[in-house]
């Protein structure tokens, strides 16, 4: 049998599997808010590796993996702000913003949270939340497929367009079947594969090597991948040389947008008690460091792997991103290659999907929703959810047919617009009572605004987008509050409701949120 029809029959196993949890949840799921938010009843395993998984899409298998094989340890401070920002993400935001969100009307999306909590009955922060949440997770939702179609190409030598929408439409599938429940259940399961192809990659790869401990310093005297001059890289090891403050500070900022992503703070929304929060931490930061250290090594063992076995080479010899996909395809038996390859497009399924439900919220219950005279049934808001996330899978496909960035550029504009507009909001919302609506407004406008500016200009090359696009939301959000009415005591009262909840160590029953 070819190593095409084993890799396919892998491939299959994983497509039924999804799909197979994606009728499950269609069963499981009745009502609207079920569909959008699981009817909050989420464990904090499930809740920790959807949220991981969702979190690092083909960035991890494919875009960290290359930029740490071309630069070196330099792209470390990319993953040291990610731990940091998640850490900071589940200790803080999620037991608050499970409790509030529950005690803010029961909102079921990050744009009607933020409405509630402030209560403006003008419908500016929603609908601005929700146009934000629609422009970048377009570009998000895009570069899913575009790992998905390099996937593709690396695996099978295949074609491009037929791969990514391969994926886009088995993806498109179960989220439309199953909705949150679906995607949160996919998502854990594919958080498993993720995590255990990113360990046995690299200590097959290691053992294969004639010399292991060659990966600790072949890179700095040996040409390999792109460098050709007969001298390596001679500042693999090293994560400052040549490497600017600004570029520094504007990695590490990475971990500022883990407070302002929809698609994982939505996890923290969908918990069954803030006290899960706690075990979600500790289970999601032990994924999130393992899997970091996974890549790390596929991209250090890459190096010498393939400069000392000259008769294979790198699929993708641009950004290096396959050299995940390479290495397991060469090291295992063409079935359990496709095992082991499938956590790749784990990690992309698992991030639009979660992405496309999102999205499809900020459709229907965002923008719709306060449309409409007259509450739709539960069933018609159901299918136009559906309908949503297809549109939307649409547009996304569109962008990703001629891809003219890298994977990790593109994650990086749409991970910058959220963290600029959304992530302090987000803090502000949980932990500052002055807050009010027009501070709100101002700060996510300036925020999103800056970000894409600054991300379309020659700027972005000297600092990550996300510094000064948050810092612009956090100056205006600040001082227009403090120049505007501060906010009624019944909101305020609210406010110290919800943040008393979030200490509640069971579950929060009518009586406390009456």
């Amino acid at each position: 049998m070819s190593e095409h029809s084993w890799f396919i029959i892998a491939i299959v196993i994983y497509m039924a599997v999804m799909l197979g949890i994606g009728y499950w949840s269609y069963t499981q799921t009745k009502k609207y808010d079920e569909y959008m938010l699981g009817g909050r009843g989420l464990g904090p395993v499930v809740a920790a590796l959807s949220a991981g998984a969702s979190d690092m899409s083909g960035w991890l298998l494919m875009g960290l993996p290359g930029a740490l094989f071309v630069a070196g340890f330099s792209e470390l401070w990319i993953a040291i702000g990610l731990l940091i920002g998640c850490w900071a993400n589940w200790k803080w935001i999620a037991p608050r913003l499970r409790s509030y969100t529950e005690v803010a009307r029961n909102s079921i999306t990050v744009p009607s949270f933020i409405e509630n909590r402030l209560h403006d009955t003008s419908h500016v922060l929603r609908i601005t939340s929700a146009v934000v949440i629609l422009v970048f997770f377009t570009f998000y939702v895009s570069s899913g497929m575009v790992s998905g179609g390099k996937y593709f190409e690396s695996t099978f030598g295949g074609d491009y367009l037929t791969g990514m929408l391969i994926v886009a439409a088995i993806t498109v599938a179960y989220t439309f079947v199953g909705g949150f429940l679906a995607v949160s259940y996919t998502d854990a399961v594919q958080g498993l594969i993720m995590f255990a192809s990113l360990i046995i990659v690299p200590v097959m790869a290691v053992i294969a090597l004639d010399n292991p401990m060659d990966i600790f310093g072949w890179q700095t005297t040996n040409d390999y991948g792109p460098y050709t001059g007969g001298e390596g890289n001679p500042n693999y090891f090293n994560m400052i040389s040549g490497v600017s403050i600004a570029a520094i500070i504007g990695n590490m900022a990475w971990g500022l947008g883990y407070f302002g992503q929809p698609h994982i703070i939505v996890r923290f929304m969908a918990m069954r008690k803030p006290a899960d929060a706690v075990a979600g931490r500790r289970i999601g930061i032990f994924w999130m460091l393992l899997c970091i250290v996974g890549a790390l090594f596929t991209a250090m063992i890459g190096t010498v792997f393939f400069a000392q076995n000259p008769n294979i080479d790198v699929t993708d010899t641009k950004a290096y991103e396959t050299v995940f996909l390479d290495m397991g395809r060469i090291l295992f038996h063409p079935l359990i290659a496709g095992l082991v390859l499938t956590a790749v497009l784990a990690a992309i399924m698992s991030t639009i999907s979660s992405q496309l439900l999102v999205t499809s919220s900020a459709l229907i219950e965002d923008l719709y929703m306060i449309t409409v005279k007259r509450q739709p049934r539960q069933k018609n808001l159901m299918w136009l959810s559906r309908l949503s996330v297809l549109l939307v899978a649409v547009v996304a496909g569109v962008l990703a047919v001629n891809p003219s960035d890298s994977i990790l550029g593109l994650v990086g504009f749409a991970w910058a617009g959220f963290g600029s507009a959304f992530g302090p909001i987000v803090i502000a919302a949980l932990f500052w009572k002055r807050l009010n609506t027009p501070g709100a407004i101002a700060g996510m406008i300036a925020g999103a605004v800056v970000s894409f500016a600054w991300g379309q200009s020659a700027l972005s090359s000297t600092m990550y987008e996300i510094v000064p696009g948050f810092l612009a939301n956090v100056v205006f959000m600040v001082a227009v509050s403090l120049m505007t009415k501060a906010p009624a005591p019944h909101i305020t009262e609210q406010f110290d409701k919800a943040s008393r909840l979030s200490r509640e160590k069971g579950m929060l029953t009518p009586e406390m949120l009456a």
